[in-house]
């Protein structure tokens, strides 16, 4: 097994260099020290949590089972864009292995939806495949869009037309907001924005004794994108904790503790 171990500042000198840079730096019992496992082809193998932390004990049909165990590119793969261009990686550490159209649909609210639509219809739980769209604001079915069929294709073309005709705005409204403190694998950072939003998903999470809690988020971009496991901007590594004020700084976006919302 490959490991490659990555050693960050320790957080007093990292806070009096740049103050604006703390708030999700992530120490575990003083030591801050970052495993990616380089070999691992899944999130849950190739984000090792660091000391004191660790993951508890998933449903293996669960969401959150899904989310932690979706599968990666090789490590140091750059995220491919709907027209094959490539994204650099400044704003990522891993791109999730699953083809996206060569249209420009799979922006930010689409990859959220995607991966519940995906974890949905792999677990047989096709009456739950409905999203909200924008424009007349109903929920639109898998059920009803495919009939009968039940091929993986059909569910592609499904989620495609989801993406045309949903957004962040109508996704926020299909949600319900809760407080950061119950965090959940799974769970939905989202903001409508205007004229864009944005939307990230925690994807896996560790926890310690004290029931702190580190996560990872993913998310995609403009233009349409793979999804890609992001940085953590303020430490320059994935992991991320609850900030020491309300915003929580992603690479390409700031959230607020307030925007996490659930299924």
């Amino acid at each position: 097994m490959k490991l490659l171990v990555l050693f960050a500042l320790m957080p007093l000198l990292f806070c009096q260099n740049n103050p604006n840079k703390s708030a999700n730096l992530i120490v575990a019992e003083n030591k801050s020290v970052f495993i990616f496992d380089s070999s691992a082809s899944f999130i849950a193998k190739r984000y090792l949590c660091p000391d004191s932390f660790a993951r508890t004990s998933l449903d293996t049909n669960s969401f959150a089972f899904y989310l932690s165990h979706l599968p990666l590119k090789p490590m140091g793969s750059l995220v491919r864009n709907f027209d094959g261009s490539y994204k650099n990686d400044y704003a990522y550490s891993s791109v999730v292995d699953m083809e996206i159209s060569p249209r420009d649909l799979q922006q930010c609210a689409d990859a959220v939806m995607r991966l519940r639509g995906e974890y949905l219809y792999s677990t047989k739980q096709y009456g739950k495949i409905s999203f909200r769209f924008l424009g007349d604001g109903l929920m639109h079915s898998y059920k009803d869009y495919s009939g009968e069929d039940r091929s993986y294709k059909k569910f592609r073309k499904y989620m495609d037309f989801v993406f045309t005709y949903a957004n962040t705005a109508s996704l926020i409204k299909q949600l319900k907001a809760i407080p950061f403190s119950s965090m959940q694998i799974g769970d939905v950072l989202i903001q409508k924005g205007n004229p864009y939003g944005h939307a990230v998903i925690v994807v896996d999470m560790c926890v310690n004794s004290k029931g702190e809690k580190l996560f990872l988020l993913a998310q995609s971009y403009m233009p349409a994108q793979e999804t890609q496991i992001l940085k953590n901007p303020s430490s320059q590594f994935s992991w991320y904790s609850k900030p020491i004020g309300s915003a929580i700084q992603t690479p390409e976006w700031t959230f607020d503790t307030a925007d996490l919302h659930r299924w």
